[in-house]
């Protein structure tokens, strides 16, 4: 089989995959038709936990997902999901007194946690502009733009640059920082910035402030400078206010992850040609560092590391979506054959072990040998159609250029 004729293969099973497994999953069994919205909760077996919260990445995450697939599907029927998640976003989440949106809402969409998780936000904003794509409506790419000037009020570090992690409600400073039960109580992550370098991205697309261009510009600028480490390409996780590194713990997902949405967002600043060359040669590396240790045998990617060796064995759902994009965009950069054979690795293992043919949609994880967990969630806060669905998506944009 030719190359082309390869590709071509790939792309008609990525294309079913995102379409027939994917995205008709949360299309037929995640709206909340008693409540509004999506549901916040469903077990391994599709048992839906109708009293489960509802948290503003999963809503953001639908929103970001249908859009981006109306503009790829045109005829399909996502563009009306999105309109639901943008409805329920307004609805139930959008805090009118003193703007952003809160975290968490209950099951009738009433707010449990109303902090400004710096990281929701971003989501919101990449989600807007997304959603102003699809629709044409004006107002989403309004709102994001509103959220970008109090993230940059209130969140932005002056000093030493950068975000910080969480503020209260009214926007002052609060001691409760953290993402998740996962993470370290620290000013500033890893994982903020990267997703507030892919909001700002998304936005400039559609909005081309010159303020915003700024600031993209110093947000990749600080991610080569602060998060990266500068002799192992992988991403620092945790750090104080004045990026001292906090954390020793590698996470391959979001190693290989970013290597490609930095590109994203360089290539974006067009006159800036310095800027993206270093991050061209950065994302390779950073490719490399993961592919050298983070791969298994079976083509799939490990959840972490430090550096004395492997931390997490299992295999989460979400670096598997990452690896095959970063692993293609690495391939793309340099022409490296071993990044194409990795991203292809990546998909099988994904066909092989991720996608749950019984229950649809993706397991949340599988152990070393293969098998799923089957006590984590199909829907939660965390679990989305967003990395995967993004992943078909790129992909399906990446080979469509080669066929």
């Amino acid at each position: 089989m030719t190359e082309q004729a390869n590709s071509a293969a790939w792309l008609a099973e990525i294309e079913d995959e995102l379409n027939n497994n994917i995205l008709r999953f949360w299309m037929e069994r995640t709206m909340d038709e008693d409540y509004g919205g999506f549901i916040g909760g469903m077990d391994h077996t599709g048992a839906i936990q109708p009293k489960a919260a509802k948290s503003l990445v999963l809503n953001a995450r639908i929103l970001w997902t249908f859009a981006a697939a109306h503009r790829v599907y045109p005829h399909a029927g996502y563009l009306q999901t999105a309109d639901r998640a943008y409805a329920y976003l307004q609805d139930a989440f959008v805090d009118k007194e003193f703007g952003g949106l809160y975290w968490m809402v209950d099951y009738t969409g009433r707010p449990i946690q109303d902090k400004k998780q710096v990281y929701g936000q971003a989501f919101v904003i990449y989600a807007l502009s997304e959603y102003h794509l699809a629709s044409g409506r004006p107002e989403p790419v309004q709102q994001a733009a509103q959220l970008f000037e109090l993230l940059e009020k209130h969140s932005y570090d002056p000093v030493h640059r950068g975000y910080i992690e969480a503020l209260a409600r009214d926007w002052q400073v609060t001691d409760d920082l953290t993402l998740s039960n996962k993470d370290l109580n620290e000013k500033k992550s890893m994982n903020t910035h990267l997703h507030v370098l892919e909001a700002y991205t998304n936005l400039y697309r559609v909005w081309k402030s010159e303020r915003l261009e700024q600031k993209l510009t110093e947000l990749i600028e600080v991610t080569l400078d602060h998060i990266i480490h500068p002799e192992n390409a992988h991403f620092h996780l945790f750090f104080d206010e004045e990026w001292h590194v906090k954390s020793t713990h590698i996470s391959y997902g979001h190693d290989i992850e970013g290597s490609w949405l930095l590109v994203e967002a360089a290539e974006l600043l067009e006159h800036n040609h310095a800027l993206l060359e270093r991050v061209k040669q950065v994302a390779v590396a950073m490719a490399e560092a993961v592919l050298a240790k983070g791969v298994d045998k079976d083509g799939g990617l490990w959840n972490e590391a430090d550096e004395h060796g492997l931390t997490d064995t299992n295999k989460d759902w979400w670096p598997q979506a990452e690896a095959m994009v970063g692993f293609y965009n690495a391939y793309q950069l340099s022409g490296d054959l071993r990044f194409q054979e990795a991203s292809r690795s990546s998909w099988h293992f994904i066909r092989q072990f991720i996608s749950d043919p019984v229950h649809g949609e993706w397991h949340w994880a599988v152990r070393q040998d293969g098998t799923p967990i089957t006590a984590e969630p199909k829907v939660s806060a965390w679990k989305c159609p967003y990395h995967n669905g993004r992943a078909c998506l790129e992909m399906i944009s990446r080979l469509n250029k080669t066929n």
